[in-house]
């Protein structure tokens, strides 16, 4: 029994020495430079004596020594491990002032996104060069954009950004990134008077061509009443110049079948006729005379 005791004593001495030692260990040898952890989206550049010996840009555990050879030994003592990130970063830049071809000063807004791809150059070509590339890209867009049009500058703003990029891009290169999408997110009047300017003359615009499609309107439908209305008074005339021919015809039939009806219909519509034309009519009784010569 005094034995099992001592047995899970030491047991327990040993994974208490263990879990100190063993991490104190891989640090130690983590500083010796035996190996290297690599991170995701993440570059580390090697020097010695001021030169770079190799890059590590795969992640996961590295051996340098596999890399290297002997040479990086030396890295902690006589040279240095720089970590440089290669994710993909974004900027923005606000506010560029730019003067339009009319000579009206506006604010422009750029955005970009860039990466490392060389760390080398990004660690050694350029002391700050992430100021370096946001200044190359504002006076790309100033360069790109002053004295244009100002409906061009507003309405294509897409070729525009093509236009920064190509300028950027092959100096960003150098300097070790790799330039990705480059826009043109904003482009605003900074005058505010110019502003109620063009604000009024819009709105007068949009007056004036409501106007001009509301009377154009009224002409249209105006037209189209005078159109229908010379139809229907077309077909109104024919009508009332068939109408005798039709009457015409049926008298002579009715005549040609039975002269009584024909007389009784001649006075029937003479009867009608008077009735219609507003005269007066005197009725006289048959056996009046005097009546008649009075």
């Amino acid at each position: 029994m005094l034995f099992d005791v001592d047995d899970s004593f030491s047991m327990m001495i040993s994974f208490i020495l263990g879990l100190v030692y063993i991490p104190l260990l891989l640090a130690i040898a983590r500083s010796l430079g035996l190996y290297a952890i690599v991170k995701e989206c993440e570059a580390q550049v090697f020097t010695l004596f001021g030169k770079v010996i190799g890059t590590l840009t795969e992640p996961g555990l590295r051996f340098p020594l596999g890399y290297f050879g002997l040479k990086a030994l030396l890295v902690p003592f006589f040279g240095k491990r720089y970590r440089v990130s290669t994710s993909l970063r974004q900027h923005y830049l606000r506010d560029q002032m730019v003067n339009s071809e009319e000579g009206t000063p506006m604010g422009v807004g750029i955005w970009y996104e860039m990466r490392v791809s060389d760390p080398v150059a990004y660690l050694f070509r350029n002391a700050n060069p992430d100021a370096s590339l946001q200044a190359n890209v504002a006076s790309s867009t100033i360069s790109t954009l002053s004295n244009l049009e100002m409906d061009k500058m507003l309405e294509d703003r897409h070729q525009l950004s093509r236009r920064v990029r190509a300028t950027v891009s092959p100096l960003s290169e150098q300097w070790g990134y790799q330039l990705g999408s480059v826009y043109i997110r904003k482009v605003a009047f900074t005058d505010r008077q110019m502003v109620n300017n063009i604000t009024d003359k819009v709105v007068k615009r949009l007056v004036q061509v409501t106007s001009a499609m509301k009377q154009d309107g009224d002409n249209r439908v105006g037209l189209i009443k005078s159109e229908t209305a010379f139809k229907v008074s077309q077909q109104m005339a024919e009508a009332a110049a068939t109408r005798p021919e039709i009457v015409g015809a049926a008298l002579n039939a009715i005549a040609g079948q039975d002269p009584e009806v024909l007389d009784a219909v001649m006075n029937v519509m003479e009867t009608e006729q008077l009735i219609h034309s507003g005269a007066t009519v005197e009725v006289l009784p048959a056996n009046s005379e005097i009546l008649v010569q009075l």
